[in-house]
């Protein structure tokens, strides 16, 4: 699986001629080289992106929506090739590598359909015949830093819409996972987008990826990664105040109340815990029960989760962590845990297997009681298998510590009290609350977030309008001689 850069309409190798190691997490061994871009690769990608601005934006919506249409179709003729990338290099099970590719396709087309629908408005200015003509423009070059765990997903979500509102683009996927956005590439490269559109790098972000995001001609920068990534690319973008599309941490509370429909919650639970062996931003991370139902609750959570088959991608119900870093935070945490008291219920160890798999990146899913709301079970995100959970006694109690968080991106909600629905739908200050349902969040929803889950957000009409900029042009068609009072009338006579 090897991958290279796409610049200016053409495939190349690093300008270095070096190249970086990627693991399995599957089996943990090498399946693949990735070019490491240097500066002036960077350089050229942004320099093709300005370049073909103009000729991209003076298409208009419609022709460039064509273009996206011809990549999804490729896209679906082509859809296990992706699927078996995914599982490759990140470890999917193969029912949720399908998902991932249907979810590509459903953003392509939700935002192709957007053509035709990006329009302004016409406002009355200081008389009846001066108007402000109020256009959406591309903002111009966008950086798009993709992430791994959804390496396909997060690339559609991205190129979609900036490519739909006219704006060039130069895509940097996670060095854990270049392969998914490469192929994707390559699919809208024969769907016919013009050379300098789209580019695509890869290499490390300690190498590269100050310099492109502080670069000065790029103009908008949209990332989906951890806080403390953010909060760097914040500090390095102020320099030329590019604007920011940062989807960041999450450590969602899942809450069940005492009337709640506990096979609902308890299907919705495994889902938002193990999909992707946690690695989510939408994540349950938090566990608060009713007392009432604690007991019972936990007993079957503990006996489902010890269901859960590891290992092979094709038959697995959960697959690994991304990557040997991750798989000993996860241990270390649990450890932290355990050495404070809290109680392991299941779980809290790497699994034992046999044959290529022994050496792949798995841990088992791990439920944790008595943890202290204080704990970093509670307040850092794993991004792990592993939960945490408390009992709640009351409403109060409840919002409390579900809003206990310097997070605030998905949460979840199990009750059959509609009063207690429409209240908490005020009271938990998160971007997306899931109301006796799984996610995750619909292309026509708008995700984002409170606090340090970052800033404005993706899916929906204001995701679109994320990459446009609102620009007022005045006008005065009345043809008479301007008066203006600052300025004497007698110069001109």
């Amino acid at each position: 699986m090897d991958t290279k850069l796409y610049i200016d309409g053409e495939w190349v190798n690093s300008s270095s001629g070096k190249t970086v190691d990627k693991y399995s997490p599957v089996t943990g061994q090498v399946i693949g080289k990735f070019e490491a871009a240097t500066r002036d690769d960077v350089d050229r990608a942004i320099d093709a992106a300005e370049d073909a601005f103009w000729s991209w934006n003076d298409l208009g919506s419609v022709e460039r929506s064509k273009i996206l249409y011809r990549a999804k179709e490729i896209i679906e003729q082509k859809r296990g090739e992706l699927e078996n990338i995914i599982m490759e290099e990140n470890g999917k099970p193969v029912k949720e590598a399908k998902e991932e590719v249907d979810g590509v396709l459903d953003q392509i087309q939700y935002y192709a359909e957007w053509a035709r629908k990006l329009n302004g408005e016409v406002v009355e200015g200081t008389s009846s015949h001066r108007k402000i003509l109020q256009y959406k423009v591309p903002y111009g070059i966008v950086v798009a830093l993709t992430p791994w765990n959804f390496p396909a997903g997060m690339v559609a979500r991205k190129l979609a819409p900036a490519l739909l509102t006219g704006n060039t683009i130069i895509l940097k996927p996670s060095s854990d996972t270049p392969g998914s956005a490469e192929w994707i590439v390559r699919k809208f490269v024969e769907a016919g987008i013009p050379k300098g559109v789209l580019n695509f790098i890869t290499g490390r972000g300690s190498d590269i990826g100050d310099y492109i995001v502080e670069h000065k001609k790029v103009n908008l920068i949209t990332m989906t990664g951890s806080t403390s990534t953010g909060q760097r690319i914040m500090q390095k973008a102020s320099a030329n105040m590019a604007k920011l599309i940062l989807e960041l941490g999450g450590k969602a509370p899942f809450m069940v109340w005492k009337d709640a429909d506990m096979d609902n919650a308890l299907k919705t639970l495994l889902w938002a815990k193990y999909w992707n062996a946690g690695q989510s931003c939408i994540a349950a991370e938090r566990l608060y029960v009713h007392e009432d139902i604690y007991d019972k609750f936990m007993s079957r959570f503990v006996e489902l989760s010890k269901k859960i088959a590891l290992g092979d991608p094709k038959n697995a119900d959960m697959g690994p962590l991304i990557n040997k870093g991750a798989l000993q935070a996860t241990a270390e945490i649990v450890e932290e845990a355990k050495q404070s008291g809290a109680k392991v219920l299941f779980g809290g160890t790497q699994p034992s297997l046999s044959g290529p798999y022994k050496n792949g990146y798995f841990f088992l899913p791990t439920i944790i009681d008595n943890a202290d709301q204080n704990s970093k079970i509670f307040q850092e995100e794993i991004f792990a298998p592993v939960i945490g959970a408390r009992k709640v006694s009351d409403v109060d109690e409840l919002y409390k510590l579900a809003n206990d968080s310097k997070y605030g991106l998905a949460s979840y909600l199990f009750t059959k009290d509609p009063n207690l629905i429409f209240e908490a739908a005020e009271r938990i200050r998160f971007g997306e609350l899931y109301v006796n349902m799984p996610g995750p969040e619909a292309s026509q929803g708008y995700h984002t977030g409170f606090r340090m889950t970052g800033q404005a957000g993706e899916g929906s009409k204001y995701g679109i309008s994320e990459y446009l900029k609102l620009k007022n042009i005045y006008v005065d068609y009345s043809g008479k001689p301007l008066h203006i009072n600052t300025v004497r009338d007698h110069l001109f006579q």
